[in-house]
């Protein structure tokens, strides 16, 4: 029943607010006559909401913002679609269990609700968001997030520079470091780079591929188009 789109990032160099994901969009949310969007990962929710409804605009979708919603909770058990943008991660789980709305909108997914989201949208998506690239500038009560999907993702992945003389950890490094404490594969999504999920149908789209780290093992290289169901995920 998933319908699902999670994008690394929001806005490719040298495009605008969701323009590389626009086709894809469209897809997913086929047959939507709305969308709720979800801005809680930013702090000016007016202004960004403004930002998502002129996107979803050009695409064809009117957009509703739920933190202008009289009722939270029941925007989103009567969803058309979903889409949740990106920001602080943090902020956006803690917002959402905040307001008893992390249930309802994991029930609406898996129910078949076209849920889409970008960078901390797609976090949400995962079993936890202990991969997020974010700062925890508010404290959720727990990591757990939506579990719409087996696996971890990392967004606005960044592959390791050869000879690069930064001292600091590479992305690489970070989710070796989880993997040291936890077993959930981790897909390190390029910008650029997409899940896209129908049914049982789960494929890399986009521009760029992806890199696939599992516990113990050496990460191995996703190219775009390819079957994520295949690899076991």
């Amino acid at each position: 029943m998933r319908r699902l789109l999670l994008i690394s990032t929001s806005t490719v160099f040298g495009t605008r607010y969701l323009e590389h994901a626009s086709g894809e969009l469209r897809g997913v949310l086929s047959g939507a006559r709305r969308v709720l969007f979800i801005p809680y990962a930013l702090k000016d929710r007016d202004g960004y909401a403004a930002r998502a409804r002129g996107a979803f605009a050009e695409m064809g979708f009117e957009l509703d913002s739920i933190h202008q919603a009289a009722d939270p909770r029941r925007a989103v058990e009567r969803a058309f679609a979903v889409f949740c943008g990106g920001g602080n991660t943090f902020r956006l789980l803690k917002t959402l269990y905040d307001l008893d709305l992390v249930q309802p909108l994991r029930q609406q997914a898996r129910d078949g609700m076209p849920y889409t989201g970008a960078s901390a949208g797609s976090n949400l998506a995962c079993p936890t968001i202990m991969t997020t690239n974010d700062m925890p500038i508010v404290q959720p009560p727990s990591f757990e997030a939506l579990g719409l999907v087996p696996f971890q993702i990392n967004p606005h992945y960044i592959d390791p520079v050869t000879g690069s003389t930064h001292m600091g950890e590479s992305r690489e490094t970070r989710i070796r470091e989880f993997h040291e404490e936890n077993d959930t594969p981790v897909l390190g999504l390029r910008e650029g780079a997409m899940v896209r999920v129908d049914g049982e149908s789960m494929l890399l789209r986009g521009l760029a591929g992806a890199r696939l780290f599992r516990r113990g093992q050496e990460p191995v290289e996703v190219p775009a188009g390819s079957d994520l169901a295949a690899l076991g995920l």
